[in-house]
């Protein structure tokens, strides 16, 4: 059977939750949509344009890379609540980098009658999360470091975690090679079929001096 379709869709109200919650009439959805891209987006380019300044630092197994795992907008009348889930949360720690997110928000969105909370939540394991992984990954390949070497790191890395199983998929142009291929290595369960199971997964892309290449990765946390 093919596996066309995404593992989070497939199990939205069984296992796994939407990430917005709001209501909206069918005229104006498609505003509300638009609004949660926005404010996504102007999130991740705050941490993005950070990292930058601080680009001598490294991400290493053990020290701090301020990665999203997702992040939840619960919309009311009068205010928006916004709920950052974050692996190491050392950059939004700082003093007044609350207060200038919220105004490049504020400035993005352009809701004057609606207040704007922010707050963090760090992950408890990071390593349990996909997007985590696959930006360790990243860092690897940008580094020259052997894809198949990733990979196995990758995968040493969520022994901390409390998972099921893990797998890891890369294609492209590995190593630089003329012709593009996909590798894969994988480490216990994955049922992706079960409903009931419970899988992380997201699609990163690298970008490398040789191409672009795609990393997935499917986490089987538990099962209910």
């Amino acid at each position: 059977m093919g596996q066309k379709i995404n593992p989070l869709g497939f199990r939205l109200g069984t296992t796994q939750n939407h990430h917005s919650f709001w209501f909206a009439q069918p005229k104006n959805y498609s505003e509300g949509l638009q609004e949660d891209k926005k404010i996504r987006n102007c999130i991740k380019n705050y941490i993005q344009k950070n990292r930058k300044k601080s680009s001598n630092r490294k991400i290493e197994s053990d020290s701090s890379s301020e990665v999203i795992t997702h992040i939840e907008i619960q919309k009311e009348i009068d205010t928006i609540h916004v709920i950052i889930h974050i692996g190491f949360p050392n950059l939004l720690k700082k003093k007044g980098a609350i207060e200038e997110l919220e105004k490049d928000i504020q400035k993005e969105v352009n809701s004057v009658n609606q207040r704007l909370n922010i707050a963090i939540e760090k992950v408890k394991e990071p390593y349990r999360e996909p997007n985590i992984l696959a930006e360790y990954i990243a860092f690897q390949l940008k580094n020259r470091v052997s894809f198949r070497k990733a990979m196995k790191k990758a995968i040493e890395l969520t022994k901390k975690a409390d998972i099921k199983g893990v797998k890891i998929k890369i294609a492209g142009r590995l190593g630089g090679k003329e012709i593009a291929r996909a590798e894969c290595i994988k480490k216990g369960r994955l049922p992706l079929q079960t409903i009931r199971a419970k899988i992380d997964y997201c699609c990163y892309p690298i970008r490398t001096i040789y191409g672009v290449l795609g990393v997935k990765i499917w986490i089987f946390v538990e099962e209910e």
